[in-house]
């Protein structure tokens, strides 16, 4: 064989050039990383996520907020309703004989029950006074006997609407608002009461020296309490047989 053919061979069968001779753009390989389009998608979901996360967070101390209001306005309520029918159910009630109908020139009688509408704040709420043994002395007297118990709405320097209990032994001073009386419940949204004579018939007020009532006391007295304190608004409602009952005349 040829010199001349030998090196043809030779240059058919050579062997591929080293990888270092390779060209740089063969050898260049894609570099790790995020595309924009990933990026936003990522963005967007963690938005998502932390959104939600705060929503459930206000949700719970929202919820947390309201449960104590609730709270506050039962325990208020229910030691309100409890001394309400305290002293309804310790009710004192003059009877006939004894009992007369006052006359023109004659005061009215100490132990009757008179129940109205009051206007307070431009809202109507019911009052009502009674003769009752569940004194409770506030001063430092040991003085007991039938107290005088009113029952009514005051407007309060803060805005609100506070219920209070008027407390006097005889004699029966005339009635005025004072601040000097307690408060059994703030919040107040409405206060009403039911009468129910001997018959059944349901009235909104009461007078027991009134001809229009038959010089009677009612049988029973519903109460209703309505409470509201920012986003909470709750209603408590009782009925009190009454021990004592002055039927009507005639």
């Amino acid at each position: 064989m040829s010199k001349n053919s030998r090196q043809n061979t030779v240059s058919r069968f050579q062997l591929p050039v080293a990888r270092s001779q390779w060209p740089e753009a063969s050898r260049r390989q894609a570099a790790p990383g995020f595309t924009l389009m990933e990026v936003l998608v990522a963005i967007t979901i963690l938005a998502i996520v932390v959104t939600t996360i705060l929503a459930s967070f206000n949700s719970v101390f929202s919820t947390t907020e309201v449960l104590d209001e609730s709270a506050d306005l039962y325990a208020m309520a229910k030691n309100c309703m409890n001394r309400m029918v305290l002293d309804l159910e310790s009710i004192h009630i003059a009877q006939r004989p004894i009992y007369k109908p006052p006359e023109l020139d004659q005061p009215p009688d100490p132990y009757r029950i008179v129940a109205t509408t009051q206007d307070t704040g431009g809202t109507g709420f019911a009052q009502i006074r009674f003769a009752s043994r569940a004194h409770v002395g506030l001063e430092k007297s040991p003085r007991e006997g039938i107290a005088e118990i009113i029952y009514y709405v005051q407007s309060r320097d803060d805005g609100h609407l506070a219920l209070k209990r008027a407390d006097n032994l005889y004699p029966y001073p005339d009635f005025e608002e004072s601040g000097s009386d307690p408060v059994l419940s703030k919040y107040v949204k409405s206060l009403a009461f039911k009468f129910y004579d001997q018959d059944g018939l349901e009235y909104d007020v009461w007078d027991s020296d009134s001809d229009e009532f038959g010089y009677a006391t009612p049988k029973a007295i519903a109460i209703r309490l309505e409470l509201a304190n920012k986003s909470v608004t709750q209603t408590f409602e009782t009925r009190v047989l009454l021990p004592l009952l002055r039927e009507k005349t005639g």
